[in-house]
Parts: structure tokens; C-alpha cells; sequence
């Protein structure tokens, strides 16, 4: 991941604002990799799927995605800002954020770039669990960080229902 420990090390502390930024921006960037699967599959085979009846129209995602990733990146930063007070916790925390997001970005080189919609749902349900995970990390260095992942928690629910009713409907 980008965001890794000496570079969170390097980030000023004296500079909170400029941290922040450089926590969503790297999540935004990494978040918007997994497009590079979605938009080979979204035109050539998802348009062809039949879609659940809860299936919002594909310009919700962009959107919704790009505010999710930024709040994750603000509890990221959240968690790094508190790295002097609870090394351990932290270093526990960034560590399952970090596997987490390799499967939020693995979900869509599974679903749109392989497009199989079983592992799909094998990966998201992982992803849900990694999810509550991080939750639980981030709560236990501050609060605010685990309390951000909510919306994220939800959507995800939101779209394993979605990945689990595009594989029983196709």
C-alpha cells in the first residue's frame, strides 16, 4: 500500500491539515484503482447482466465511493495522528486497514476484471469482515477513526446484497 509506515513516519506533525490531505488523497487514489477493472467490464459484459431490482444506476457509484474513500482517509489519519501515544494499536490498526483495502481493490479486479460473480461475493464477504475488523481497530485508538467506517460498512452491505443477487440472477 502507498500509505505505508515510514511514509506516515515522514508526514509532518506540525502540520495536521496537510497529513489529512495527503491520508485522503492517497486512499482516493488507491480506492480509484480498482476502476481500472470496473471500467473494462462495466460497458462490455455488466451492462449485459440482469440486474437486481434494488440496483441503483451506475453513476450512484462514483460519487458514493469517492465520499466513502474520503472519510476513510480522514480515519486514517485520525489513527496515524495518535501513533506516538499507542504505537501497538496503531501499528495493529494500519496493518488491517491495509489488508482490508487490498480486498476492497481485489473485489473489483474479481467481479468486473475476472467477472466472476461467486468469487465476487467470496471476496466481499471477506472484505465485510475485514471492515468490522478495522472498525474494531480504529475504535480502540480513537473513536471518531472507527465511527467513520459506518456509511463504509453500510454500503458494503448494501453491495454484498447487490453481488449476491447478480450471481443467483445470472
Amino acid at each position: 500500500m502507498a500509505l505505508t509506515r515510514s511514509a506516515l513516519r515522514r508526514l509532518p506533525r506540525d502540520r495536521p491539515l496537510l497529513a489529512l490531505a495527503v491520508a485522503v488523497l492517497t486512499v482516493e487514489i488507491v480506492g480509484a484503482s480498482g476502476a481500472v477493472f470496473t471500467a473494462g467490464g462495466l460497458e462490455a459484459w455488466y451492462g449485459t447482466l440482469r440486474r437486481p431490482a434494488l440496483a441503483p444506476p451506475n453513476w450512484v457509484f462514483g460519487p458514493v465511493w469517492t465520499l466513502l474513500f474520503a472519510s476513510l482517509g480522514a480515519a486514517l489519519w485520525l489513527v496515524w495522528r495518535r501513533a506516538d501515544a499507542a504505537p501497538r494499536a496503531v501499528r495493529l490498526a494500519l496493518g488491517v486497514f491495509a489488508v482490508h483495502f487490498a480486498f476492497n481493490v481485489g473485489w473489483s479486479a474479481v467481479f468486473f476484471g475476472m467477472r466472476r460473480l461467486g468469487a465476487g461475493l467470496a471476496v466481499i464477504l471477506i472484505l465485510w469482515a475485514l471492515i468490522v475488523a478495522t472498525m474494531w481497530a480504529f475504535d480502540r485508538v480513537d473513536r471518531r477513526a472507527g465511527l467513520l467506517l459506518v456509511p463504509y460498512l453500510l454500503w458494503v452491505s448494501f453491495a454484498t446484497y447487490l453481488n449476491y443477487r447478480f450471481w443467483v440472477l445470472n
